[in-house]
């Protein structure tokens, strides 16, 4: 049986960690690196960073907070934010990330993620989502969630999936910071129409949400932010949780 991961999400801007609802009414939260410290050293199966603002902005990803971010957690970490070229995914990789997300770079230029798994391999390469629902169905947002590309996205996962992503984050713009619980209908129809690993993203609110994002759908990761950020619940009660609901976790340090 797959084990199935528990992923905190530090969304950061301007230095620090910043959490909002569908995409808009950020507040702070705290200090990215000891964050992401706390969260390796308690259980998270990963750490997720995404400079939230650095692409709206025009400008890189903080690589000094990557760079002592990378230094103080040892689980994989995963870093996206103003990814657009092939030299920002170099620049991150040697900060000390694993894996580098890129989004509104990779829908106009999907050679980006071609060229980035051609160089570093297609596990380094992780395609982030934001979906938005439509009366047409799920449209790819970009720019933080703002801006309308009207692309299909179950259409654009599968060319991710064939320009060489290892990995789909995919957030619900639409259930992101209201803690209803994740948007299984999107997520069960992005797991099935690509093959690579899919990490469900937005609306967590407890730790059912992560049981039954596993049950319902096939995802192989679920992640969070507000409920671990504002010590709502910890990442080892939510795999405790899941483990009563026979989901298959990593137990270290558990009990």
């Amino acid at each position: 049986m797959i084990v199935k991961r528990i992923i905190p999400c530090l969304d950061v801007k301007e230095g620090k960690v910043v959490k909002g609802t569908n995409f808009v009414s950020l507040r702070e939260l705290g200090d990215p690196v000891k964050m992401a410290s706390d969260y390796s050293k308690n259980g998270a199966d990963e750490i997720i960073f995404l400079d939230i603002s650095a692409t709206n902005e025009g400008r890189q990803t903080m690589i000094d907070i990557v760079r002592e971010t990378a230094e103080t957690v040892f689980v994989p970490f995963t870093v996206g934010g103003g990814v657009r070229t092939i030299d920002d995914v170099t620049r991150l990789l040697q900060a000390g990330a694993d894996k580098v997300g890129m989004n509104s770079a990779a829908v106009v230029n999907p050679q980006l993620i071609t060229d980035a798994a051609a160089r570093f391999g297609s596990q380094c390469v992780v395609v982030a989502v934001d979906a938005k629902r439509f009366d047409d169905g799920w449209h790819v947002m970009t720019h933080g969630g703002s801006k309308d590309t009207g692309i299909d996205a179950l259409e654009w996962v599968k060319m991710a999936e064939q320009k060489g992503a290892g990995e789909i984050l995919l957030t619900s713009v639409d259930t992101d910071g209201v803690k209803d619980g994740f948007d299984i209908g999107l997520t069960k129809a992005v797991v099935e129409s690509v093959k690579i690993p899919v990490i469900a993203s937005g609306g967590c609110g407890k730790p059912e949400h992560f049981s039954e994002v596993f049950e319902q759908t096939d995802v192989s990761a679920a992640l969070a932010a507000s409920i671990f950020h504002e010590d709502t619940f910890s990442i080892k009660e939510v795999k405790r949780s899941c483990l009563v609901q026979g989901v298959n976790v990593r137990e270290d340090g558990l009990f």
